[in-house]
């Protein structure tokens, strides 16, 4: 597919059409028989961008059965064979992880896209895994970090849920999805929590294996799983950073749970209270999924959950909680406040960020290949403002992924 005009559009038209082909690739996806849509060059090649944002390139690549022009198939069935051999590669660390920490003495939990691999929700190929996520007590975290340089990793970054290790001769990615050379990334976390919006809310009492043994251990239930998965989809949805992945792996778990296991989740208690949280990511997903939720686990989670957020919830589709908003909002995740005093710590948290808020937005912009073509990342805090208030700004990890997109298309 060959544009002859591969300039990125005005930002109002290109949101237009990323909310029209994220909302049909969502559909798409559950339903793989809806008919193939009426789109233009431009909107194909954008749309190649959209599943590779959402993390189900591979995936749709086996499932539509749209008779697509030839650059959209073959960009698709070259993702699968990159998530195919990345998983290989991811697999064979997993394996290395697990023989150490066992030699160490360490638990851990393997987190999120290793268990439902492991689980055999999906297959080598199937699911990208952009990193490994590690889970270990706070008392093991040192050990671990030791365990994982003798693998060949060395710390790169910390943030207030996990610190990041990177091969010690890192590169830079590709700039459009998935790829086999990408370098593997670990995050050990000591605790599982997310910022709603900006408070903590923690569920590692809830997820961590009682009587864990030294190496990899699977999450004590498929109730402690999906509560992961909730609270992970939960804390990208302020900050809108959601991917349709994170959907699937919720419709696909849910496939497998009984309702003794949903009944389990329901009576879980986070360390920050009731799961208030829970019902915007489980009625989303239902949304897009609409046979895969059960009706009486969206209700009870619902009569938890905020008023004001629950109205919110009810109107929300994945475009404006994802990667395929355009905009840099002052104030995304406003709506999840619980009070007034909420809403002024997220405000003052949002315009004078902590020093390691501004180290870790450093990182990004020295690490991430997105970030660093972009003004936008190398901006001061004051100058940022200002342009929230003169101007609407564009996110550069999608404007980025888009220019890929549009300029692989020449």
């Amino acid at each position: 597919m060959i544009l002859s005009d591969t300039r990125v559009p005005p930002p109002k038209t290109l949101q237009v059409a990323l909310r029209k082909i994220t909302d049909t690739l969502a559909h798409a996806l559950e339903n793989p028989t809806l008919p193939r849509p009426d789109w233009s060059d431009f909107e194909w090649v954008v749309a190649q961008a959209v599943a590779a944002m959402h993390g189900v390139s591979p995936l749709l690549s086996r499932s539509l059965l749209w008779n697509a022009p030839p650059g959209w198939t073959k960009f698709l069935e070259n993702q699968r064979m990159h998530t195919a051999r990345r998983y290989v590669r991811i697999n064979a660390m997993l394996q290395h992880i697990n023989s150490r920490s066992a030699e160490a003495g360490i638990a851990a939990l393997a987190l999120k896209g290793a268990a439902l691999h492991a689980m055999g929700l999906y297959v080598g190929g199937e699911r990208p895994m952009a990193d490994v996520d590690l889970l270990v007590r706070p008392q093991d975290a040192q050990m671990m970090a030791r365990v994982l340089e003798s693998l060949g990793f060395r710390q790169s970054a910390a943030t207030w849920k996990e610190r990041i290790f990177t091969p010690l001769a890192d590169h830079f990615p590709e700039d459009l999805g998935e790829h086999s050379d990408n370098d593997l990334k670990i995050e050990l976390h000591d605790r599982i929590c997310e910022r709603l919006p900006w408070r903590l809310t923690e569920i590692t009492a809830d997820i961590f294996p009682i009587r864990p043994h030294a190496g990899l251990n699977d999450y004590s239930s498929k109730s402690s799983l999906m509560l992961h998965l909730l609270l992970h989809a939960a804390g990208s949805m302020p900050v809108k950073t959601l991917r349709l992945i994170q959907l699937h792996d919720i419709a696909l778990l849910s496939t497998r749970m009984t309702q003794a296991d949903w009944d389990l989740l329901l009576a879980y208690h986070s360390t920050a209270g009731r799961l208030w949280w829970a019902f915007p990511p489980l009625k989303l997903t239902s949304r897009y999924y609409p046979e895969k939720i059960p009706t009486y686990a969206l209700t009870a989670l619902a009569d938890e959950c905020p008023r004001l957020l629950r109205k919110v919830a009810l109107s929300t589709s994945l475009s404006d909680v994802s990667y395929s908003y355009l905009w840099v909002d002052a104030f995304p995740g406003v709506a999840w406040s619980q009070s007034i005093p909420e809403v002024i710590d997220y405000a003052i948290n949002r315009l004078r960020p902590s020093a390691q808020h501004l180290a870790a937005r450093e990182e990004i912009a020295r690490s991430e290949s997105w970030a660093r073509q972009d003004e936008w990342c190398r901006l001061s805090q004051a100058r940022r403002i200002v342009r929230w208030i003169s101007s609407r700004p564009t996110r550069p990890v999608t404007m980025s992924v888009v220019s890929a997109a549009l300029g692989k298309a020449q």
